[in-house]
């Protein structure tokens, strides 16, 4: 038989199978490809194209209102992702048939720029001071600029749609006006407001800094413990316990001796109790090196939960509790500056007040109160009935001790120069040492804790008493309540952004707007010099902002007052504000100057999107400003996404030599690999990427793109005509089809609660386990080796050409590049992104064929299991080499393998079902014990074509070595291609 089978095997039927054929190529060439396809769609204004599209069909607008990067250096991971997760946002919101309003836009003022100019100035020989404002804010605009330049077109190589070239930046003339037109808005509503108190101040960047531009660190600070001397007094009978009083001392503890020259009152609680304790013994001087400065007889005022821990750190080695000290007693005291005794400016008494924020959890139970250097100071000072007036300024911008300052005059709280800026200066172990020399140092430490810094400079800040300007948080229409409400009706992804952002609005204290710098849009109004209270006039307010709209903020700082104020005033008689509006409230009036107004956009807009810091910026600074002056937020949604850290989980840093710039990821791997990197990550937490992580998303990578070119190539001359209609449809398609439905309910639920990885990993999911396992294997006899008008080819072709046209909508926001070139290879001329992403048929939901393979596909695992074995040893070496016989002990499994061609679905040559009970040694999985494999040989001779080995071939005399279906093909073929 072999020898008459080798005689007549002499034609290569080889063209006669139908492989797939496409020029999708295998290798995606990526970093090549997408700047071709990115110039392709630039020149054919892709993005404009397809709104006007939607915009002509009537469609819904949805507006993405982008959070402004910051002009300064190259783009980040952090930004490629930010910028990504937007371009989802817009190719899914196309996808999903809206006309999509998208405007990129840069943050452009503010202190990065400065230092960055200062740094060129100083390398021509020009200190800041010497450089004339206007040359300075000249050389700012032109540095921030070339960045937007080359910002946006790193943004365009990832594939990010938008109003690229109408983009908008905050230092533009026409946005100054606008930002200034806003600030007009508080000024004329009574919100704006200035105020004499504390504020956070760095004296590196001189200027004052809100809770936005706050981060905290660790830090060691000196704490020290000091007496406060009490005053003798006439105290009569009052209490018993003032005969203890004479000569005692109220401890206090702080971390910042430096403003121990600024203290005018020590705060106690009147729930804390108070006692009064005689040291009766100290460590001696051999034993600690130095003489303790606590003295045997010294009488300390404490609170008792703390009191031997503060003995204790003074190197008492006993003490004796004298008397309670009851509040009215403590409010009755007046105490000595404990540097009186050296000179006389200290010479006032400290009172004793009462406050709330007093505890004894820490320290002594006392809290040195220092008004201009710290809030609760400030306010337990005022709420005591002293003035503002009495609040001394000690303190200058550069961190220095005023001249006036007794005893420190000059001397640096923190270092504003050189290498050592930023570090404490001489005023905290200055300070120290005259308090020994007074005696009043009781004990002195070190403690590390978490201090605030400048999130710019990461220098650390001080509280410093400084007149600002201010927008009110409570009052009669409150601010507060407008925002919390307007939380309240806002949409969070993920929902714990409403907690976070709330809680920063409920406890917040007022907008701290005003900064003492040149680069940024100044607080552009006038204050009348005699009463103190800012011109409130919409005709100057108009001339100020037509001239800055002319001549950007400039205007201001350069035309003389007298052009703003007009006829009216005297200018002598108004002192022109020359603070800059905090870069917040600059990005906070994005909404008012981008998407308000604009032709083809809406406000408010439909979603802010930006990493889950900005719920402390310019989250919460578009919201304030929005409430302030519209009563409402400037969106309908909020999503917040995660930082990026390295593949160890740790923050990326040039330091450590872990970051991964996302224009290398493009030029090694394409930014598709980036994008699609992006999907697969829960953006809601942080994410984790590096070279590993980036190597499996390119595996990732390369089974979606061979999904897709296998179906180019298995869909090689397909068209409607051959198109076979779902009634007509044998099982297996129409159960793909009820996966397909299935599933484009999820990708479209997903993208509408921006889940992309809710799109990617179900989708790419369905590609490996539904389809290249399962479908495509089944089917890939028939495609290949039927006939062209077989029906079971024809209805796979159809489902192939469906499952083609869904991947490459589904992908399309995701895989952009990829998708886009994929259709393109199909044939199609018009781009992808002008399809929309209509609803699965319900014809195709169909559960009873779900059902049906779910349990053929249990046969099949165990089927395949049992070859498995086999080819293990050695018995067969392909699965067409045998003939399984399968028993099947359940009714609901014997029915759904009914009208199935077994052999077809377990990729044999021929297949045995039955229902008689399985002999003892069969082959069965655990689970599954309902079905038995008994392993048998294929019998007959093997297909010359389709390599199946059947009884049949030989069967047809034109086609002696083929089976009867190969034949048939055949012959089809011949007929068609004869001569």
């Amino acid at each position: 038989m072999s020898d008459s089978n080798a005689s007549v095997t002499a034609r290569d039927y080889r063209e006669t199978v139908f492989l797939p054929e496409t020029d999708f190529p295998m290798r995606a060439g990526l970093p090549k490809a997408e700047p071709e396809l990115l110039k392709k769609w630039e020149e054919a204004d892709l993005y404009h194209a397809v709104r006007k599209a939607r915009q002509a069909a009537g469609a819904p607008l949805f507006v993405l209102h982008d959070g402004p990067p910051y002009a300064n250096g190259n783009i980040h991971i952090g930004h490629a992702l930010n910028k990504i997760l937007k371009d989802f946002v817009v190719r899914s919101k196309l996808l999903a048939g809206y006309d999509v309003d998208y405007v990129p836009g840069w943050d452009c003022h503010g202190l990065p720029i400065e230092w960055k100019i200062e740094e060129q100035f100083r390398a021509k020989g020009r200190k800041k001071d010497e450089v004339p404002a206007a040359e300075f804010r000249k050389a700012c605009r032109e540095y921030a600029a070339g960045w937007i330049d080359v910002q946006r077109e790193e943004f365009k190589r990832l594939g990010v749609l938008g109003e690229w070239q109408d983009r908008y930046a905050t230092m533009d003339f026409t946005t100054e006006a606008k930002v200034t037109a806003e600030f007009h808005k508080f000024l004329m509503s009574g919100q704006l407001y200035r105020g004499s108190k504390p504020v956070m101040w760095s004296p590196v960047e001189r200027t004052a800094l809100a809770d936005a531009e706050i981060e905290y660190h660790p830090h060691v600070s000196p704490t020290i413990w000091v007496k406060f001397p009490i005053q003798p007094g006439d105290w009569g009978d009052a209490s018993e316990a003032f005969a203890h009083l004479h000569g005692a001392s109220v401890v206090i503890w702080t971390t910042t001796p430096w403003t121990i020259p600024a203290n005018r009152a020590v705060s106690f609680n009147p729930k804390v109790a108070y006692s009064v304790y005689e040291v009766t013994g100290v460590k001696s001087e051999e034993d600690l090196g130095f003489a303790p400065w606590v003295k045997t007889g010294d009488k300390l005022v404490l609170a008792d939960k703390l009191a031997e821990g503060v003995l204790q750190a003074a190197n008492a080695t006993s003490w004796t509790k004298v008397i309670d000290v009851p509040p009215d007693v403590l409010g009755g005291l007046r105490l000595s500056h404990p540097l009186a005794a050296l000179d006389a400016g200290y010479g006032f008494d400290v009172p004793m007040l009462a406050g709330d924020h007093v505890t004894d959890d820490a320290g002594t139970g006392f809290v040195h109160t220092a008004p201009g250097h710290g809030a609760d100071d400030y306010n337990v000072w005022l709420k005591s009935g002293r003035s503002l007036d009495s609040i001394p300024d000690t303190v200058d911008p550069d961190g220095a001790y005023y001249p006036h300052v007794p005893l420190f005059a000059g001397l640096k709280v923190l270092e504003t120069e050189g290498k050592k800026a930023g570090k404490f200066g001489d005023a905290n172990p200055t300070v120290m040492n005259r308090l020994i020399e007074t005696g009043n140092l009781l004990a002195r430490g070190r403690v590390e804790h978490s201090y605030p810094h400048s999130w710019r400079s990461k220098a650390p800040v001080i509280f410093r008493n400084t007149p600002q300007w201010f927008i009110r948080m409570d009052g009669e229409e409150s601010l507060r309540d407008k925002a919390m409400a307007a939380i309240a009706a806002t949409a969070f992804y993920p929902d714990q952004g409403r907690n976070r952002i709330g809680g920063m609005v409920e406890t917040r204290p007022d907008w701290l707007i005003s900064r003492q710098r040149n680069w940024g849009t100044p607080l552009a109004m006038f204050v009348d010099k005699t009463t103190g209270e800012p011109l409130k006039d919409e005709a100057v307010n108009g001339r100020i902002i037509q001239m800055i709209a002319d001549g950007g903020a400039d205007a201001w700082f350069t035309r003389p007052d007298a052009d703003f104020l007009g006829n009216g005033y005297n200018p002598d008689d108004y002192e022109k504000v020359t603070d800059i509006l905090d870069v917040w409230f600059d990005s906070g009036c994005t909404h008012a100057f981008t998407i308000e107004g604009r032709e083809n956009s809406a406000w408010p807009a439909d979603l802010y999107l930006e990493g889950s810091d900005q719920h402390r910026g310019w989250f919460q600074s578009s919201l304030l400003e929005s409430c302030g002056t519209r009563g409402r937020a400037p969106y309908k949604a909020v999503l917040t996404h995660g930082f990026t850290l390295d593949e160890n989980g740790e923050k990326m840093s040039k330091s450590k030599g872990n970051t991964i710039a996302p224009q290398d990821i493009a030029k090694d791997s394409g930014a598709e690999i980036l994008r699609l990197w992006v999907a697969f990550a829960d953006y809601s937490e942080d994410q984790r990427i590096g070279k590993q992580i980036i190597q499996t998303t390119v595996d990732a990578y390369r089974k979606l793109r061979n999904t897709l070119r296998y179906l180019l190539g298995a869909l090689n001359g397909f068209t409607d005509g051959e198109a076979v209609d779902y009634a007509d449809m044998p099982s297996l398609e129409r159960y793909i089809l009820n996966e397909v439905h299935a599933l484009d309910g999820k990708v479209r639920d997903a993208y509408a609660v921006y889940d992309f990885a809710g799109v990617v990993r179900p989708v790419a999911d369905f590609c490996i386990q539904t389809l290249s396992a399962l479908y495509f294997d089944i089917r890939k006899d028939s495609l290949y080796c039927d006939a062209p008008s077989s029906l079971k080819r024809r209805a796979c072709r159809t489902v192939m050409h469906i499952l083609f046209e869904r991947l490459t909508l589904w992908l399309s926001p995701i895989l952009t590049f990829t998708a886009e070139e994929a259709w393109a290879s199909s044939g199609n001329t018009q781009a992808n992104l002008f399809r929309v992403l209509e609803a699965a048929p319900d014809e195709w939901h169909n559960v009873t064929e779900h059902d049906r393979w779910q349990k053929i596909e249990q046969v099949l695992s165990v089927v395949t299991a049992a070859l498995e074995e086999k080819r293990r040893d050695k018995v067969i070496g392909s699965a067409l080499e045998a003939a399984p016989v399968v028993h099947i002990a359940d009714n609901a499994v014997w029915e759904a393998m009914q009208e199935i061609d077994a052999a077809e679905v377990f990729r044999t040559s021929q297949a045995t079902l039955t229902i008689e009970p399985a002999p003892a040694d069969s082959f069965k999985l655990e689970g599954l014990a309902m079905i038995a494999v008994v392993f048998a040989q294929a019998e007959g001779r093997k297909c010359a074509r389709s390599w199946r080995i059947l009884p049949e071939v030989g069967s047809d005399p034109r086609y002696p070595d083929l089976s009867l279906r190969d034949a048939e093909a055949v012959a089809a073929y011949d007929a068609t291609h004869a001569g």
